[in-house]
């Protein structure tokens, strides 16, 4: 098995050199950061991935979690490997200082997840995820619930979680059936049933801290009725330490079609009628919060389907130059020639440039996005703190979606490099692509993130926050047309902007006429078509960033650079093209789909 995961190298490439990311390092809020520091922690990232995570990745699918009497174990192989994470504060790396987090740029972050995202994604996230509901508790908490909560979750030592998914109400957040009821010391008791929760019960913690969405007896259907509210698996006495067992249970696991690591809970609540919560925030603002917490794990479901879909590659690319099969094409019909490698050959080596072209223009893509959350950050006018957390809003459902999918479809072609052999157990090619699936779906599926970019980030500021994305990809164009090897590719992804614009335009038009059903029909055509060129511009930006270095390149660079150019003209040549005709389907807005009867899709 490799032992790369990610490609340091081109990793370097995209912080340092593309998006020039040292020079964020010198935001007051990173005081303690330089690219030394920086560099270390992501080379002792790679180390613990290497020698600790990916080593249990087999024992995450083949025993997985074990449930037994409302408690769940994860594999024995777990124990240390979690130990080491919370040891070396590596879950909570991106984590604010004040909360006892590392406070660490996002994009380091990025770069030491992906590799503990490829090593190991479920034993990883025992250890990280609950920094989002110390997000949720630090941002909207009193200072009692942050006191007793925050900084034992950010360490680790209390795992956390989101119960939201109900078996009524999935993305239909308004129709739970959830109910919390006031008691006379401010505290709410909590009755209901909630599916599909990860992480909801494990025994890598000793406390398990719940935000669960519930409606307040009495407070109108809908979303506008929905709370939020902290519910921990053990009360907290006033010393910190831990008092009763509070009235939530795991009631079983899911078993899946992959992540059989992850601990997918069914959870019940007041059973007993002892469930104890503590509202967060104000009454009836729980789907506000909730999509604070939406943001971040929709960013972190992208960065698990570029992470599953680099070490698939990494996988493949090296299994193509060791697997001996076959003669060259041009001696083929030379009875003495000998067997080569099979990257050797034509259509392995389109494959595999097809997975390096997705995977390098997802991880610009996806390190480009959290430099917009430092530049928002950083914004010294209203103007451009409004311009790059736009940019960022409009950009979310893409991240979300088009890695996630993007992720899967690079898992199944470097199984398809294997051969036979991909489709055993003998590789883990196999199960990452099983891992993976999971990632479009989850966090809200495809059509979900469709429509919230058709219906709610496209039309944001009217749409000008569109406008001015589409302006910074018109910059990385005029500086690819100043250069003889990129001008082409720029002229040509040029093209395919302004059609990209036409498109949406054609699209907001029929929508405003009332024909809001044919358009939804062409969302997610469109937004994936907006993911190929925002593939295309990071691949274009990556060539103009290569093409001057190469003149005075060391001979391993060398080969880096001209990988960068040959990937950026083979996109936009071959599969950008394929885009055009995306744009041309939408641009017919065929309405068969919703014109069809019900009963004439068959199967009666």
């Amino acid at each position: 098995m490799t032992k790369e995961l990610a490609d340091r190298r081109d990793i370097d490439f995209v912080i340092w050199e593309q998006l020039e990311c040292e020079k964020l390092l010198d935001e007051k809020f990173f005081s303690g950061f330089n690219r030394k520091t920086c560099e270390m922690i992501i080379t002792e990232a790679r180390k613990l991935a290497v020698k600790e995570l990916l080593p249990t990745l087999k024992d995450a699918d083949e025993i997985g979690v074990l449930f037994d009497n409302g408690k769940v174990n994860v594999p024995e192989s777990f124990k240390r490997p979690h130990a080491l994470i919370l040891e070396g504060d590596w879950g909570n790396l991106v984590a604010r200082t004040e909360m006892g987090g590392q406070g660490a740029p996002p994009f380091i972050a990025a770069a030491s997840c992906e590799y503990f995202m490829g090593g190991n994604w479920a034993l990883f996230t025992y250890a990280s995820m609950g920094i989002s509901t110390a997000n949720m508790i630090q941002n909207y908490g009193t200072a009692e619930l942050i006191d007793t909560y925050v900084k034992r979750i950010v360490s680790g030592e209390w795992g956390g979680t989101m119960l939201l998914t109900e078996s009524g109400a999935g993305s239909d957040v308004g129709a739970l059936e959830s109910t919390a009821v006031k008691n006379n010391d401010g505290t709410y008791s909590l009755t209901g049933n909630k599916i599909f929760i990860t992480n909801g019960e494990h025994d890598l913690c000793d406390n398990i801290i719940h935000p669960v969405l519930a409606r307040i007896q009495g407070h109108e259907s809908g979303t506008k009725g929905i709370s939020i509210f902290i519910v921990p698996k053990y009360l907290v006495n006033e010393d910190g330490s831990l008092g009763e067992r509070n009235d939530i249970f795991c009631t079983g696991v899911e078993e899946k079609h992959g992540i059989h690591g992850s601990a997918t809970c069914s959870m019940s609540l007041g059973s007993k009628g002892k469930c104890t919560g503590f509202l967060l925030g104000q009454e009836k603002s729980g789907m506000r919060i909730m999509f604070d917490m939406m943001n971040e794990s929709r960013m972190a479901t992208g960065l698990q389907g570029l992470s599953y879909g680099a070490a698939a590659y990494a996988l493949a690319v090296n299994y193509a130059r060791q697997r001996i099969q076959g003669k060259d094409l041009e001696s083929f019909f030379d009875k003495n020639a000998e067997s080569v490698s099979i990257i050797n050959h034509p259509d392995v080596r389109r494959n595999l440039m097809w997975m390096k072209s997705y995977v390098d223009g997802m991880r610009s893509f996806f390190y480009y996005m959290t430099t917009l959350r430092v530049k928002a950050q950083a914004a010294e006018s209203e103007k451009h703190k409004k311009l790059w957390s736009g940019i960022f809003e409009l950009l979310t459902p893409i991240i979300k979606e088009y890695l996630a999918v993007k992720g899967h479809d690079i898992c199944i072609q470097a199984m398809q490099v294997f051969g036979g052999a991909g489709y055993t157990r003998d590789y883990p090619v196999e199960q990452y692509a099983r891992d993976c699936k999971i990632a479009s779906i989850y966090e809200g599926t495809s059509g979900i993130q469709a429509m919230d970019l058709m219906a709610r980030k496209l039309p944001m500021e009217k749409g000008m926050v569109f406008m001015e994305f589409m302006g910074e990809i018109q910059k990385t164009i005029a500086r690819a047309k100043e250069t003889e090897e990129t001008k082409n590719l720029a002229l040509t992804l040029e093209k395919a902007v302004n059609r990209m614009g036409e498109v949406a335009l054609r699209l907001g038009s029929i929508a405003m006429d009332g024909r809001i059903k044919p358009a939804m029909a062409h969302s997610l055509p469109f937004l994936h078509a907006m993911g190929d060129v925002i593939m295309a511009w990071m691949l274009l930006w990556r060539a103009v960033i290569a093409v001057p270095k190469i003149e005075k390149a060391r001979k391993k660079d060398l080969c880096y650079y001209q990988g960068q150019i040959k990937t950026a003209d083979f996109f936009i040549n071959t599969l950008l093209h394929e885009t055009f005709g995306k744009f041309d389907s939408i641009q017919g807005t065929c309405s068969a789909a919703i014109d069809i009867p019900d009963d004439g899709f068959g199967c009666l």
